[in-house]
């Protein structure tokens, strides 16, 4: 009996792997160079579905997060006192992602359960890890909102509803735009499958983002040897100063 059972379990594995939907995922670009020309540039995020069973009767909904380097950030709120605005509090935010995008085949609401949220950690509010210092100022969510509204107005926090298109359940593709202030690091992509708001496949990748050619020597010397791009900062002004002032002198005497 129990040996029947336990062959009737196993039988049951190989179905289970199959009714499994699968990401083959593509990219436009699986690297970005920061230049000094650069003034951002647009992500193609394409894709298909792979299965072997029959495609389910409920929707395929796809959300596509793209989340930058994450770093300690102080957000201040500031209270008109006397006629000025002063910095009246201020919040120590551990960990934020200097960029975040998410954008969905449908409202985000109806695509992806909360639950399912707070598990896989997909909106940039589940992103952000805020750190009370004082608490006598109330409730920490007003600067977690205000970091993302400031981070909204600037391009780096992106929630783009509808922008995902997807093809008879099986091909999805959508383009997220990067803005020109980049942060260099490692940029995790994620893409989840989603039926009745439940997750069924998740895939992830990296997209690496780095300064090249000249920004990157220059980074790696401030960062390196800090006297030695200080003294070259203030070698090239001088030669700069010079240098305009004897064309102005050439220009006047001419």
């Amino acid at each position: 009996m129990i040996r029947a059972l336990i062959l009737f379990l196993l039988s049951l594995i190989p179905l289970k792997a199959a009714a499994q939907e699968e990401i083959v995922l593509g990219l436009s670009q699986s690297e970005v160079a920061i230049t000094a020309r650069f003034d951002g540039s647009d992500m193609l995020i394409f894709g298909a579905v792979k299965r072997e069973t029959p495609i389910p009767e409920q929707p395929l909904e796809v959300i596509i997060a793209i989340e930058g380097p994450s770093g300690p950030i102080t957000v201040r709120r500031k209270d008109r006192r006397f006629g000025i605005w002063v910095n009246a509090a201020e919040i120590e935010v551990a960990s934020a992602p200097a960029f975040y995008a998410v954008a969905s085949s449908g409202p985000l609401e109806q695509v992806l359960d909360r639950i399912e949220n707070e598990r896989y950690g997909i909106t940039v509010d589940r992103a952000i890890q805020a750190v009370i210092q004082t608490v006598e100022y109330g409730n920490t969510q007003d600067f977690t909102e205000a970091l993302i509204r400031i981070q909204q107005e600037n391009g780096s926090y992106q929630r783009l509803e509808n922008a995902v298109a997807v093809d008879q359940q099986t091909l999805f593709r959508t383009s997220i735009a990067l803005p020109s202030n980049l942060t260099e690091g490692g940029y995790k992509a994620r893409i989840f499958l989603t039926r009745g708001g439940s997750v069924v496949s998740m895939f992830e990748t990296v997209i690496d983002v780095r300064k090249v050619g000249l920004e990157r020597f220059l980074y790696n010397m401030a960062q390196e040897q800090a006297t030695l791009y200080g003294l070259l900062s203030i070698l090239i002004a001088v030669v700069a100063g010079w240098g305009a002032s004897a064309v102005f002198r050439l220009i006047r005497n001419g």
